[in-house]
């Protein structure tokens, strides 16, 4: 599989710092972003060693089965949740700090993504966007529960809380989803600083009107910065270039 790829990181128009972090390995398919919190800079510090110890526990998955390759994701996920996690209880202005972290490995003309928080995944097919992950949120709940609607979990004062984080408690659990690529899909992974400003059809529109991943990234911040830029902004988008041939199966995720 032959891809292309591009991301960036902003600090938005409000915040004085940028809490995200990102990860962006072409030639070894391995994309991550991580959206830290916890203020005084630690939110910076999370989210910088789950990208860098998740990256480091999970080396390459190239001829694994799908569910040793799910729990070597879960284990890398864990592995940097325990060591945040420690940071917060030896470091009193550390407590508090953790990070989303949505991480994305390509093999075999296949993704596998894990997933922590409400950073999020989404793949583009011949013009039709799906997001691939589900935000671990109070919105995201209260919407499975059906006592609010999409259109309502936006606009919710409590939009931005999360129920799971890495490295605000001892352990943590990932969700891991599998899907198979086609040539031409794109995967956007962001940061809630960019789908908090843009809708997805929005989203959808930039990814197919762009001709290179790096256009569109750039488009994507931008744009989010002209309607309010109230977050720290993060994007990645990774556009399969080719593919063996290979008759391929729906692509739509699955958790494992």
């Amino acid at each position: 599989m032959r891809i292309s790829c591009a991301g960036n990181t902003d600090v938005g128009v409000v915040r004085s710092g940028n809490e995200d972090s990102f990860l962006l390995d072409c030639a070894q398919g391995l994309f991550i972003v991580a959206d830290g919190m916890g203020g005084h800079a630690a939110g910076e510090v999370a989210s910088e060693m789950a990208v860098r110890i998740i990256a480091a526990e999970l080396g390459s998955l190239r001829g694994l089965p799908d569910g040793e390759a799910g729990a070597r994701m879960r284990s890398a996920i864990r592995k940097a949740n325990a060591a945040i996690f420690e940071r917060t209880l030896a470091e009193h202005e550390k407590r508090g700090m953790g990070t989303t972290a949505t991480v994305m490995v390509l093999f075999s003309r296949r993704y596998l993504i894990g997933q922590v928080g409400d950073s999020r995944a989404y793949l583009l097919r011949e013009g039709e966007l799906l997001q691939l992950t589900k935000d671990h949120s109070y919105v995201q709940e209260q919407v499975d529960a059906g006592l609010l609607t999409p259109e309502q979990a936006r606009t919710h004062p409590y939009s931005n809380v999360i129920t799971r984080c890495v490295g605000a408690n001892e352990d943590v659990a990932p969700d891991v989803y599998f899907g198979n690529l086609e040539q031409s899909d794109l995967v956007l992974l962001a940061s809630d600083g960019l789908t908090g400003m843009l809708e997805d059809d929005q989203l959808a529109k930039i990814l197919a009107s762009e001709d290179n991943p790096e256009r569109a990234v750039n488009r994507m911040i931008a744009d989010a910065n002209r309607r309010g830029g109230l977050d720290n902004i993060t994007a990645i988008v990774v556009r399969v270039e080719e593919v063996d041939a290979i008759t391929l199966e729906t692509p739509v995720a699955r958790p494992a």
